[in-house]
């Protein structure tokens, strides 16, 4: 095995340096193809994609390399290109990864996912809804991976008190087998004639024995099962609700700022999605598909039983939900009481919460209004309460201690140092969204976007409401197999232009396909979360591959049922509007000039 092992490293590694070398020169006809600014920029773009999707470079590395190769290709200069990767946007997000380092400091989501399970139940069905519910919630301000990391050893300890160790299933059919052959020796066993009337009689018993032997052998059989679809269930399910939690809020999934960056970007004047805006479309959809998901999965693996719903609970099942029950309560009570950090951090989240949410909420005055027109951005709100976490005291202060002259001067502890955000804060997602910036700013800048845009003629004949659907779809496959940041960054530009070809919202088309890149449900290489639940070893990719084709199909009916009620409400998406006008007159004035020299260019070749 570890032969094997190394093998395939050395395979991996010689995958990564044939497309690092073989990529830029099988992609050079695309410079020859094209206009010469346009066919650079797409060169670029293309590559990036490639090793984005080969991981031939770390992703944030592969981002970097517009501030190379924009000014070398003569797309950007150097003072536009490097401006994109700290836009406000990046700070915004930067506010939520301080906020998530400052909550895992402290265990605050330890006690919050705790304490959720303790209110839910111990029963299965109530299990996985309360392990749903508290890892979605988790995942709207950290990170997928990090509420995913977090919930697993929970529900892993959970299961055990319920079952026991997964290897018990060995020792139990090694009993069934001795019980086995036990019965086998007995029925072979010779009497003597003398005895018949007694033998008669012992083999009355025997059979009885066996009788109760096989019922109690199926019986354990039957509880194996049970056993080993729940442990399923509790581990496919928090994967599945981090990505569905994360697209409720602008700061829970990479791909939503970068659909805000990309907004401003494209269409300037467009002030119509910030972090509210987006909680009253997201949140209500996320709810729905998480009850929907849950209902899914404790159906198919047994958590809620359709046939015998009435039937009643073994003493084994009682035993084991009793045990659990402890388990959580004794969890929770080993994080003694509420720390006044604990306290403090809880009050600051809430607050950045808030004043997010009512900095500009659309539907009345936010407390933004207050202040110069445009000042005031959803950057600034965070970074203001992230700021506090530095120097506010994680102890309770006393005020004796300034009039007490001889108390020892201590240095007071902050709730969050800088050591431990530098240690803890993803850094390179930062990096790998400045990435998607500058390559939206090269193909706005380039006019690469206006020849895209010129190429989606077969496609202004479909209707709306199916190209939402057929967006999602796609955008799900595809982002199975891809990175989901690198997957919006690719396919934003093209749905904008698209939504001004059919003449429609371009917020109808680029949401949809934002939120469809968090829909990846199928593999384990889809999302850290999945790769992070599949690594635990009581998942087959047939599992997640069983679970993850109705979970996407679903994800992409409710979606498409959220575009076309309530979110049209909240983003005006029934008119054309006057922000998306502006661009679409810019496009149509050089689209003219972009064909003519595509044609001639073409004609040289």
């Amino acid at each position: 095995m570890a032969a094997l092992g190394a093998l395939v490293k050395k395979a991996w590694s010689v995958r990564r340096v044939l497309v690092l070398l073989c990529a830029p020169v099988a992609l050079v006809p695309v410079l020859l193809s094209l206009p010469p600014k346009e066919g650079r920029c797409l060169y670029v773009i293309l590559l990036m994609a490639l090793y984005w999707c080969t991981e031939a470079l770390p992703l944030a590395v592969t981002a970097l390399l517009p501030i190379v190769l924009f000014p070398f290709l003569g797309i950007l200069p150097s003072n536009k290109v490097c401006p994109q990767y700290f836009l406000d946007t990046n700070f915004l997000f930067l506010s939520g990864l301080i906020m998530a380092s400052a909550i895992e400091e402290w265990n605050l989501h330890r006690r919050i996912a705790l304490r959720v399970l303790m209110l839910v139940g111990v029963q299965p069905a109530r299990l996985i809804l309360g392990m749903m519910l508290t890892t979605s919630f988790l995942s709207m301000w950290l990170s997928n991976t990090a509420s995913t990391a977090m919930m697993l050893p929970i529900a892993n300890a959970i299961l055990k008190s319920l079952f026991g160790e997964k290897d018990a299933s060995k020792n139990m059919n090694r009993e069934h087998e001795e019980i086995q052959a036990s019965l086998q020796q007995n029925k072979l066993y010779t009497v003597p004639t003398e005895m018949q009337f007694l033998a008669s009689t012992e083999d009355k018993d025997l059979t009885e024995e066996k009788e109760v032997a096989s019922d109690a052998l199926s019986d354990l059989k039957k509880e194996e099962e049970y056993k080993t679809n729940i442990w399923k269930g509790f581990l496919i399910s928090i994967p599945y609700a981090a990505s569905i939690g994360g697209t409720a809020t602008l700061t829970g999934t990479a791909p939503n700022l970068i659909l805000l960056g990309q907004l401003k970007s494209y269409f300037p004047e467009c002030d119509v999605v910030n972090f509210g805006s987006w909680f009253m479309f997201a949140f209500p959809l996320m709810l729905i598909f998480l009850l929907v998901g849950w209902l899914w999965i404790s159906i198919l693996y047994g958590g809620i039983n359709l046939r015998g719903w009435r039937t009643k609970k073994s003493n084994i099942r009682v035993d084991a939900e009793a045990r659990a029950r402890e388990v959580i309560k004794e969890d929770y009570q080993k994080l003694g009481p509420t720390k006044f950090a604990e306290q403090a951090i809880f009050f600051l989240f809430c607050m950045f919460a808030i004043m997010l949410f009512s900095r500009d909420p659309k539907f009345i005055p936010g407390w933004a209004s207050l202040f110069a027109p445009g000042f005031i951005s959803d950057a600034v709100t965070g970074i203001t309460i992230v700021i506090i976490l530095f120097f506010f005291p994680s102890q309770k202060p006393s005020f004796r201690w300034w009039f007490d002259f001889k108390a020892p001067n201590t240095e007071m502890q902050p709730l969050l140092t800088w050591r431990k955000a530098q240690e803890t804060v993803p850094w390179n997602i930062i990096l790998l969204l400045g990435g998607g910036f500058a390559m939206a700013k090269g193909c706005e800048e380039s006019g690469l976007s206006v020849w895209i845009g010129g190429r989606l003629h077969p496609l202004e004949g479909v209707p709306p409401p199916v190209a939402v659907i057929l967006i999602t779809i796609v955008i799900a496959l595809f982002t199975e197999f891809a990175s989901n940041t690198a997957t919006i960054i690719i396919f934003l530009p093209v749905l904008a232009e698209l939504a001004i070809r059919l003449k429609v919202n371009p917020l109808y088309l680029m949401i949809p396909g934002t939120i469809g890149c968090s829909y990846a449900f199928m593999l384990p290489v889809s999302t850290p979360p999945n790769s992070i639940a599949f690594s635990s070893g009581h998942l087959m990719v047939k599992d997640m591959a069983r679970t993850g084709l109705l979970m996407n199909l679903m994800g992409v009916l409710l979606l498409s049922l959220a575009m076309n009620t309530w979110a049209k409400s909240i983003f005006q998406l029934g008119t054309f509007p006057a922000w998306a006008n502006i661009h679409a007159e810019n496009a149509t004035s050089l689209l003219p000039a972009v064909e003519n020299v595509t044609f001639s260019a073409l004609n040289k070749i």
